[in-house]
C-alpha cells in the first residue's frame, strides 16, 4: 500500500471517529447545556466599579493613585480644576455680605422712623447718600456678574464648561439686576419723603407711615434675595466637593482611564475599581434552581484544597444562550432548562479572586 492509499484511509477513519462521536454525545445527553449544569464550578470573580465625576465637568488637574495601589473609602483619587467655581463661591458670599449690609440698614432706618415718625431733613439726607452708595455697589456686582456671564457663554461655546455653570452665571446676573432695581426704588421713595419735609403734617404723617410699611416689604424682599444666594452658594459648594473623586469603598486600583491636563466629561468612567466583593456563577437545572431563591445562603467548595466557601445567591435567572440550543436536542431532552446562579462570597482568609468553586448536588438536596 502506497503512501496516498494509507493517507487516504487515515483521513476516512479520522471523519468516521468524528462521526462516532457526536451521536455518542447527541445520544447520551452530553451537550452544552447538560455539561454545564451537571460541572457546578465557577471562576471566583472580583467585583469591578466604573468610577467617575458626578454632574461636574472640568480640567483634571490631580491624579493621587496609579494602578495596582490599594484605596480605603474616602480616600481622594482625582481633582478637576475648581478655579472658576471657587470665583463663584467668592462673588456669591460678596453678594451675600453686601444683602446683610443693606437688610441691616433698611431695618434699622425702619426702627428709628417707628421710634421718630417726624425724622428731621438732615436723617433723610443721610439716608439717601447710603442709598446712593448701595447703588454704586449693587452696579458694581452687576457689572462684574455680566462680565462672568459673557465669559462663560464663551467657555459653553468652546465646550470647556457645563451648561449648568451658565446657567448659574444667568441666574446670578438676574439677581444682580433685580437688586439694582431695588436699590433705586429705596433711592426714589427716600427723595420723595425729603422733597415732601415741607407739606401738611397730616400728609406728611401718611406718608411716612406708608414709607414704613414699603421698608417692611423691601426688608423682607431683600430677606428673599439673601436666601436665594444662599441656596446658590450651598449650591456651588456641593458642585465644588464633587470636584473632588473619592474612593465609594475599599479596593485596588485596576486601570486609570484619564490623564492630568484632559477634560473630564460627567459620568464618564475615569478610574476601574476592583472591589473586596467577589462572586461566581454555576449553572443548575430547573430541579434545582426550584431549591433555590435570591438572599439565600449557599456553601461551595474550592476545587483546590476543598476549603468551604460561604455565600449568599444574589442572582437566579434563566441562562443566556442556551434558547437556541434547546430545538436542537433529541426529542426527550427538549424540555430541559439551565438557570444561571450568582453567588456573593462571604470575605474569608485565603479565598482569592481567579480560585475555581464547586457548589456539590449535595447541597440542593439538603433544602
Amino acid at each position: 500500500m502506497n503512501t496516498k492509499e494509507k493517507a487516504k484511509r487515515t483521513g476516512i477513519i479520522f471523519i468516521a471517529l468524528l462521526i462516532i462521536g457526536g451521536l455518542v454525545l447527541m445520544y447520551t445527553g452530553n451537550d452544552a447545556l447538560v455539561l454545564a449544569t451537571e460541572k457546578k464550578e465557577g471562576i471566583l470573580t472580583a467585583e469591578q466599579v466604573k468610577m467617575s465625576f458626578d454632574s461636574v465637568s472640568g480640567r483634571l488637574v490631580k491624579e493621587a493613585v496609579k494602578e495596582g495601589d490599594f484605596v480605603k473609602k474616602g480616600d481622594v483619587i482625582m481633582e478637576l480644576d475648581s478655579t472658576d467655581t471657587d470665583l463663584s463661591i467668592a462673588k456669591l458670599k460678596t453678594q451675600i455680605a453686601q444683602m446683610e449690609a443693606q437688610i441691616a440698614s433698611t431695618s434699622g432706618t425702619q426702627g428709628i422712623n417707628y421710634l421718630k415718625a417726624d425724622t428731621d431733613e438732615s436723617q433723610n439726607y443721610r439716608g439717601i447718600d447710603q442709598q446712593q452708595a448701595a447703588i454704586q455697589s449693587a452696579n458694581v456686582t452687576l457689572k462684574n456678574a455680566q462680565l462672568d456671564y459673557n465669559r462663560k457663554v464663551s467657555l459653553v461655546q468652546a465646550g470647556a464648561i457645563a451648561q449648568s455653570q451658565l446657567d448659574d452665571a444667568e441666574m446670578t446676573l438676574n439677581v444682580a439686576r433685580a437688586n439694582l432695581e431695588q436699590q433705586k426704588q429705596l433711592l426714589n421713595k427716600l427723595t420723595a419723603v425729603t422733597n415732601g419735609s415741607g407739606t401738611d403734617s397730616i400728609a406728611q404723617a401718611r406718608m411716612a407711615a406708608a414709607n414704613m410699611a414699603n421698608m417692611a416689604n423691601d426688608v423682607e424682599a431683600l430677606r428673599q434675595q439673601k436666601a436665594a444666594l444662599e441656596v446658590q452658594l450651598k449650591e456651588l459648594e456641593v458642585a465644588k466637593e464633587r470636584l473632588t473623586l473619592r474612593a465609594p469603598e475599599d479596593g485596588k486600583i485596576l486601570k486609570v482611564l484619564a490623564k492630568e491636563g484632559e477634560m473630564i466629561s460627567p459620568s464618564t468612567p475615569v478610574v476601574l475599581l476592583e472591589s473586596n466583593r467577589s462572586y461566581y456563577d454555576i449553572y443548575v437545572s430547573e430541579k434545582q434552581a426550584a431549591q433555590l431563591a435570591e438572599g439565600k445562603a449557599i456553601t461551595g467548595t474550592t476545587v483546590a484544597g476543598d476549603r468551604e466557601v460561604t455565600g449568599t445567591v444574589h442572582l437566579l435567572t434563566q441562562a443566556p444562550g442556551f434558547a437556541d440550543l434547546k430545538n436542537s436536542r433529541e426529542k426527550g431532552q427538549s424540555d430541559l432548562s439551565a438557570f444561571q446562579v450568582r453567588i456573593y462570597i462571604d470575605k474569608q482568609d485565603g479565598i482569592i479572586p481567579g480560585m475555581t468553586i464547586e457548589v456539590k448536588d449535595s447541597e440542593f438536596a439538603k433544602r
